[in-house]
């Protein structure tokens, strides 16, 4: 799962996509949901794992978890706006307190970097209350998946999870995300659990409601789901920003298309300016200003806050 600009194909046609017997209507059995979603994951792991189709995985995985971080907002009953939650994280100075929001997207960021088989860094980011538990949750989930499939296994560490804190909502989703790319042996972890699920579902599926255990499966589902269309649309768009990168003549302007195929959110005075973030390479905050509104007059970029002060850019769609 790490990009490779070498094998890039130019034709997007040839993005592997999704059926459409998967996404016709919900399924009503756990069965057609198993059937469906190894048809899903199946497409979605090629789309990971294969560099030709250009997919910016690491932009995927920040994108996903800043709208995992606002799901998770609407979860645990705080409500905050996906720019509110953006703007904290991105534009907090360095030592200076992020406060719930931005806190909450720095988790989401952490867990799609968190090695899977490393027990200790997932221990370190559940917290000292609920370590301990990280090995059993692992293998249940993990068992659970052997037998009826990953999402049953993403359902089984969920429940778990909220047996023992019924406000531990980021922790279970977390743990179901570390079950899902430890059964498909993903290096990077994904975060798909959260974005469709709300508080009555899960508090069902503790209460073992009927039906309960379908519904988050089927949500679950729609979430990988909608990973695939966003990954291939990620593919187009960062096709679009390779192929005008000869046209930028600013010095370390490779090095800045670069970071913009891996942050979802680009601020030009703290991540390009004095140095290009990641790099030794200088540039002055007004370099990196005329950077990121050249790749706005190429098609590429936007400008993300509507601000004429404190902006942020990303790749356009």
């Amino acid at each position: 799962m790490t990009y490779q600009s070498a094998a890039i194909s130019h034709d997007q046609s040839i993005l592997p996509q999704l059926p459409g017997w998967v996404t016709n209507g919900r399924s009503e059995t756990l069965e057609t949901v198993t059937f469906r979603s190894g048809a899903a994951l199946t497409v979605l792991d090629q789309l990971m794992r294969d560099p030709r189709y250009g997919v910016p995985v690491k932009l995927l995985a920040n994108r996903l978890a800043l709208s995992a971080a606002t799901a998770t907002s609407k979860l645990e009953g705080r409500l905050a706006r996906e720019a509110d939650i953006r703007d904290a994280y991105h534009l907090t100075p360095p030592g200076e307190a992020r406060g719930p929001d931005g806190d909450l997207l720095a988790f989401c960021r952490e867990a799609v970097r968190v090695r899977t088989g490393s027990a200790g860094e997932i221990a370190d980011l559940v917290g000292k209350y609920l370590a301990g538990e990280v090995g059993a949750w692992m293998d249940a989930g993990r068992e659970r998946a052997r037998t009826h499939g990953p999402l049953a296994g993403c359902v089984a560490v969920l429940r778990a999870v909220l047996e023992v804190d019924d406000r531990a909502e980021r922790v279970a989703c977390l743990m179901s995300d570390l079950v899902l790319a430890r059964v498909l042996n993903w290096k990077m972890v994904l975060p798909v659990s959260e974005q469709r699920l709300n508080k009555v579902a899960l508090r069902d599926l503790v209460a073992e409601e009927q039906g309960a255990e379908l519904l988050v499966q089927n949500r679950i589902l729609g979430s990988i789901e909608e990973t695939i269309r966003l990954s291939r649309e990620l593919a187009r768009r960062a096709e679009a920003l390779r192929s005008v990168a000869p046209k930028l003549r600013a010095k370390g302007s490779d090095a800045a298309v670069d970071l913009f195929l891996t942050e979802d959110a680009v601020a030009p005075a703290s991540m390009l300016s004095p140095r290009i973030r990641g790099t030794t390479i200088p540039m002055t905050d007004r370099a990196a200003r005329r950077f990121c509104d050249r790749l706005v007059e190429l098609g590429v970029a936007r400008e993300l806050t509507g601000r004429s002060t404190f902006r942020l850019y990303g790749i356009a769609p």
